[in-house]
């Protein structure tokens, strides 16, 4: 067996499939393969097979059956609604076999997918609606509902399906289009390498969410980064070789407007034109049922949801033995859950990373026996990426000493949309500031160990603390509001508050209030009711650390 930096060095060498080279765009500098598809479009119509594709309950796809369709509806939005290079074109669902079918249409006729949180409320919808300006929305019949209650949304074709009841007016149903004759031929259109091809949008540390935009070469960089990890693995023993009998397949447990879902679920698997077993949301006993049944080899999810797995599994009769990598993302897992993935499936090694909607889903990566080693660090960096350490007067630190990790390299995002202020923040020249403090050891393992953005990650989803205290902060009887992460065992941090009001406000009234205004997920679990104004710094700003701190002794002290 060879290192991990020989293998990188003889799969990248010139001749070699993944073999690097040199390029600039967008004025940056980067280490970029130089046998990569141009576009999505080159990897949607390579990936054409008879294949099975998505499984949804009891729906099958093929890849020549998606791809016939994502023609169809192609058609569609080139001829029907207008849509151009370059345009915007939403979408709003759940795990659907359409969400995919419009993801790959978008992006082969040059526009951009914009990829909405199917779980957030009106008022947030309303506003990336807004923000994109698309040409077209395609929702689910939920979705759909939401859409019609926002009030100042832009006016746009609206493409629909699942739909329960009547769509009503203007609303063209995606079956009707589906039905009619087969196009196997995608309208001309398309889109150069640097053109960007999907907004995702990723919440901040204040304010409204931000759409994060990326290319197709930074999306393309990210999906062979991993196949050469692979490759890497298998050279250096981490991994297995694969079989020319094996038949990879992928359970989908995540949201596919997270990167985690869309690449590593989604769009990683067309070249290795691997089954995606997608599921409506997450439930555990579901997810073993269709292990065994779809005989599923890979799985990713955070670590709440790889959590839920392991315990259940140990109290189940169902069959794992197919799985052969248990990934994770989104948080770190606690050591232990490293450790019992691995005594608790057969066949499976557990694998994690870290990376953001930024830079694509990849950063650092770690699997197999490296893992159990390293459990608490979250791997080693890709081969498109540099990283450095700076402190706070600005200067890099050596290894093993913490600073803000940045980033820089062919996977790093365009820009945010709209927001130059934003960007003016996050870049440093070519380097990315992740806001995540972190360290790298002598052997080049990264651990991430601390946050400077004003974020909680509650089970992978990102929540800005400032857009939950500014929603709190339109109720008439709240003059302050601190929100803020804890501890949580299964979700690695749920959101708390503290508030003050001038009158007597229950939990239930605020939880309602929320409601209307953030989606579910952001609502704190936890209040904490202030009868005097909340303190502050010498700065004059609310004593966050004080209150998290305060907040974490309480509930420590509950659980005993």
């Amino acid at each position: 067996m060879v290192s991990r930096t020989e293998a990188l060095k003889q799969l990248t060498a010139p001749g070699e499939p993944f073999e690097l080279t040199e390029a600039t765009y967008w004025g940056r500098r980067s280490r970029v393969f130089a046998n990569a598809p141009p576009t999505l479009r080159d990897i949607f119509e390579a990936s054409r097979s008879d294949k099975p594709f998505v499984v949804y309950d009891n729906e099958r796809l093929t890849y020549e059956e998606v791809w016939t369709r994502a023609c169809q509806l192609a058609t569609y939005l080139v001829e029907q609604a207008g849509v151009k290079h370059g345009d915007c074109v939403a979408i709003s669902m759940r795990n659907y076999p359409e969400w995919m079918i419009a993801f790959c249409a978008a992006t082969s006729i040059g526009a951009i997918a914009v990829a909405l949180n199917a779980m957030w409320q009106p008022g947030e919808m309303e506003f990336a609606l807004k923000d994109c300006a698309p040409k077209a929305l395609i929702v689910d019949g939920e979705r759909l509902q939401r859409y019609r209650q926002c009030t100042g949304a832009p006016d746009v074709p609206v493409l629909a399906c699942r739909v329960q009841a009547d769509a009503g007016p203007g609303v063209v149903l995606l079956e009707d289009i589906f039905s009619e004759p087969a196009v196997t031929t995608m309208p001309s259109a398309g889109a150069a390498p640097d053109d960007d091809a999907i907004i995702l949008y990723t919440s901040g540390s204040t304010g409204n969410p931000k759409g994060a935009a990326s290319s197709h070469r930074n999306i393309i960089s990210a999906l062979l980064s991993w196949e050469l990890d692979a490759q890497a693995g298998v050279l250096t023993g981490l991994i297995p070789a694969p079989s020319p009998d094996d038949k990879p397949a992928m359970m989908l447990a995540v949201p596919l407007f997270h990167v985690t879902g869309l690449h590593t679920g989604f769009l990683q698997s067309f070249r290795a034109q691997r089954r995606l077993v997608c599921m409506y949301r997450w439930d555990v006993e579901r997810a073993l049922e269709l292990i065994e049944a779809e005989q599923v080899t890979a799985f990713v999810g955070t670590p709440a949801i790889t959590g839920d797995l392991v315990e259940a599994a140990a109290k189940s009769t169902r069959d794992t033995s197919s799985l052969r990598l248990v990934g994770g993302g989104g948080s770190a897992r606690a050591p232990k859950q490293v450790r019992d993935i691995d005594a608790r499936f057969a066949n499976a090694k557990p694998g994690t990373g870290w990376g953001m909607t930024e830079t694509n889903a990849i950063g650092v990566g770690i699997a197999g026996q490296d893992y159990l080693d390293h459990p608490e660090s979250s791997g080693r960096a890709s081969a498109v990426l540099d990283l450095r350490f700076v402190g706070p007067d600005g200067r890099e630190v050596p290894p093993g000493e913490r600073g803000e990790l940045q980033v820089r390299g062919a996977s790093i995002f365009h820009g945010y949309l709209n927001r130059p202020d934003a960007n003016a923040l996050t870049f440093d020249g070519e380097w990315m500031k992740t806001g995540d403090v972190a360290y790298m050891d002598a052997d080049g393992f990264v651990y991430i160990v601390d946050r400077i953005k004003d974020l909680v990650i509650r089970g992978g989803e990102n929540i800005g603390c400032g857009g939950v205290e500014a929603a709190l902060l339109e109720h008439p009887d709240v003059i302050e509001a601190c929100v803020y992460g804890v501890p949580d065992e299964r979700l690695g941090e749920e959101v708390a508050a503290t508030v003050f009001s001038t009158v007597p406000v229950d939990d239930a009234e605020l939880r309602t209030f929320l409601a209307a205004r953030i989606a579910r997920f952001a609502i704190p679990r936890y209040f904490h009711h202030s009868r005097e104004p909340l303190p502050r710094t010498a700065t004059g700003k609310i004593f966050k650390r004080e209150l998290r701190a305060q907040a974490t002794e309480r509930l420590a002290r509950s659980a005993q």
